[in-house]
């Protein structure tokens, strides 16, 4: 079985770590139901099927199959649920690790993440000082979840002392 081992954190800066080029991902789902997911990638030239299961922490089954480029396009204008999650990537070396930072673009517009794939679960890795708060358990920031309720429409936490009404 394929298993992702990943954590997810927020971006502090942009200064750091925006060298280069980010490549762009555009993707779809055709299922974003809690037990699994089935995503629909196209990344630069290259396109993906991914089957994810449920998330236990930090560890999920991963299956992913290459796809024709041409194919995929037509699932993300055909079948895929709106919004697509659009987003440059930048893949990111810090202290021997591969950081992968995505800029979210569109109805995601405002969300950067970081996220480590690791060997094991409870794996050290160096935080690069860019990185912020961790999310990895936050439901609210899994790519699935952002295309029934994108970044931009969450309602910023109120005030503290403040009426919510």
């Amino acid at each position: 079985m394929g298993l992702e081992i990943e954590r997810k954190f927020l971006v502090t800066t942009d200064d750091a770590w925006r060298r280069g080029e980010g490549i762009l991902y555009r993707q779809g789902y055709l299922s974003v139901d809690r037990e699994r997911t089935v995503r629909v990638r196209v990344a630069g030239h290259n396109a993906f099927l991914t089957v994810k299961g449920i998330n236990k922490g930090a560890v999920r089954a991963e299956y992913e199959y290459p796809l024709p480029l041409a194919d995929a396009r037509d699932m993300l204008d055909t079948l895929c649920l709106r919004p697509l999650i659009e987003k440059h990537r930048y893949r990111i070396e810090y202290h021997g690790m591969t950081w992968e930072v995505d800029v979210f673009l569109g109805d995601n517009a405002g969300l950067v993440v970081a996220e480590i794939e690791l060997e094991d679960p409870r794996q050290p890795f160096d935080r690069p000082p860019w990185v912020g708060a961790e999310v990895t358990g936050d439901p609210r920031f899994y790519n699935a979840n952002l295309v029934a309720n994108p970044y931009t429409r969450w309602r910023p936490p109120a005030a503290p002392g403040s009426d919510p009404a």
